[in-house]
């Protein structure tokens, strides 16, 4: 696979590596792996890691499931097994400092336990925080790549985002509501769908791509990541990037 920009030695890369596998993903993730292999960091974000080494390191885990329950049931039974595909999120709780009442995907900062940063800290990083917010059990969890580091500015966090496999799903739900409003899933088919999306206004004038699903509105860092990996997956769909939604001045 294609490094990170800041991996630094084949030692480290060795490391990540075995954290890192391929092997028995489904068909429909190869344009996922590929992408993950041959994309730019500025073709993420124009908010890239500070170059003198500023900010916190984190991570994040991006978890694509089949849309199936333990057993082989679909999300409700089998009734909505057929809509296929899907992302994991979650709701930060409004009393977080850090992004209040956000739709995310699991993850956070980087713990001393977790290795170098550098090296394979945010793989594991991603995933005890998944475990933290969710209770997803990472034993069925496969990572199979990672993106370029990108950074918040409003946070001063340097994010590792983390791409993920649901080999073997398991039950999860909200862990501790002092972190965490709830977590929910949501198809890539809805992601996908035009009337779906919709370009955020944030009183400072910036402008980005957004999502109604779920009953929320999926903006900021999260959705510029789920809206660049449906373009160079081939997932997108024409939508209208005229159809707005205004921000709150506290977002």
């Amino acid at each position: 696979m294609t490094r990170v920009s800041d991996t630094h030695g084949p030692a480290r890369d060795h490391v990540r590596e075995a954290l890192l596998s391929k092997e028995g993903l489904p068909g429909w993730l190869d344009p996922v792996v590929r992408a993950a292999e041959t994309v730019r960091p500025t073709q993420l974000s124009r908010f890239l890691p500070p170059a003198d080494g500023a900010g916190r390191q984190s991570a994040v885990l991006i978890l694509f499931g089949d849309g199936t329950l333990p057993g082989g049931e679909g999300r409700s039974g089998g009734a909505e097994a057929g809509r296929g595909p899907e992302l994991l999120l979650m709701e930060r709780a409004g009393s977080l400092r850090s992004h209040p009442g956000q739709p995310a995907f699991p993850g956070g900062a980087l713990d001393p336990e977790d290795g170098d940063p550098r090296g394979d800290g945010p793989l594991r990083a991603a995933l005890r925080e998944a475990e933290e917010e969710t209770g997803l059990d990472p034993a069925g969890v496969q990572l199979f790549g990672v993106l370029p580091k990108l950074y918040i500015p409003v946070s001063g966090f340097v994010v590792t985002p983390v791409l993920a496999w649901w080999r073997e799903p398991t039950p999860v739900g909200v862990v501790d509501p002092a972190e965490t409003a709830r977590v929910f899933k949501v198809p890539v088919a809805d992601l996908t769908d035009p009337a779906n999306r919709v370009t955020t206004i944030h009183p400072s004038g910036h402008r980005g791509p957004a999502f109604l699903v779920e009953s929320a509105l999926v903006w900021g860092f999260t959705a510029g990541i789920i809206d660049r990996l449906l373009h160079f997956a081939g997932w997108e769909r024409p939508w209208d990037r005229e159809k707005q939604v205004p921000l709150d001045w506290r977002a």
